[in-house]
């Protein structure tokens, strides 16, 4: 098959002289695009599109599906590439197009996997806590875990957003609003040992001084950086689901709703609510939270 490039650039005429598309269509078309072959290239494919199977493609949507897209913005995505292999079909680089039967998501309904307290205990154990990374590596599952983080707001997180002695931790959320989110007693736990040991020890870069999890430059931790610590856990665990950090916040809520939590509160710690740090928990109080955290969670009715 021509490199990815020359297909990509045929593509783009494509769209341009056939489909009639507006500037900003197209631009997003081609990120689509572009984000798939970066998808096939690091699951080993090579982007050889003529191998590629529905299965493949199922894969990659909920490779989007972890990137926390919307619904509306996955559909656009999964159009997009359903555009680029009717693009190859036309042009004969392919004999069956594999996304004849792929589906878009149904607007307003997900269902995520989640994973298993056992799961979890498993995952955990695999964590070597005499390496050099193994307190942090751990303190991060626990945190991602027991207050239900998104990844953006767990690499973000601050030294000064830990607040041990209320028992809660400040994040910042989407569009930077903030919420308060009581601390599990193991996050808790293994919070302060990675604090007290190797964190302390890590020369942290200026920018990143109150970063709470550094990598060993001393540099805030990537996305990336958390997604494949997860893969590495969840292949040596033997768990054979598509795991990803958001997979630990699904399992947050599920465990929560499944042993008897509120609904309005489990929102609330989610941060599902629009609140600011002014107008934190008018409904229901930090203390609330913190009983429905002690009561349903499992990392504190485990011990």
């Amino acid at each position: 098959m021509d490199s990815f490039a020359s297909v990509k650039s045929g593509f783009k005429r494509y769209l341009q002289l056939e489909r009639g598309m507006s500037q900003n269509t197209l631009d997003a078309y081609l990120h689509d695009v572009d984000l798939l072959f970066r998808f096939l290239v690091e699951e080993g494919q090579k982007a050889n599109f003529e191998h590629i199977q529905l299965e493949d493609l199922q894969k990659f949507v909920a490779f989007i599906n972890d990137m926390e897209l919307g619904p509306n913005s996955q559909a656009r995505v999964i159009s997009g590439i359903k555009s680029f292999f009717k693009f190859l079909a036309v042009e004969r680089m392919i004999t069956k197009d594999p996304t004849e039967l792929l589906e878009s998501p149904q607007l307003g309904k997900k269902l995520p996997e989640y994973l298993t307290v056992i799961e979890i205990e498993a995952l955990i154990d695999q964590i070597d806590l005499c390496t050099e990374t193994g307190e942090r590596n751990k303190a991060i599952i626990e945190i991602l875990y027991g207050c239900g983080l998104r990844v953006t707001e767990l690499i973000n997180l601050r030294i000064s957003d830990l607040h041990f002695r209320e028992g809660i931790v400040l994040v910042t959320g989407k569009g930077n609003k903030q919420r308060l989110v009581p601390l599990g007693s193991m996050a808790k736990k293994q919070l302060e040992i990675y604090l007290d040991n190797s964190r302390r020890v890590i020369v942290a870069n200026k920018k990143a001084d109150n970063i709470l999890f550094l990598n060993r430059r001393g540099d805030k931790l990537s996305r990336q950086m958390i997604f494949l610590l997860i893969k590495s856990l969840v292949e040596k665990a033997g768990i054979r689901k598509n795991v990803s950090p958001h997979t630990f916040r699904h399992s947050y809520a599920t465990h929560l709703v499944q042993n008897g939590a509120h609904l309005r509160a489990v929102q609330e710690l989610l941060g599902h609510v629009s609140i600011t740090t002014t107008e934190i928990y008018t409904h229901l109080n930090v203390n609330d939270l913190r009983e429905t955290i002690l009561k349903y969670h499992p990392r504190n009715t485990l011990y």
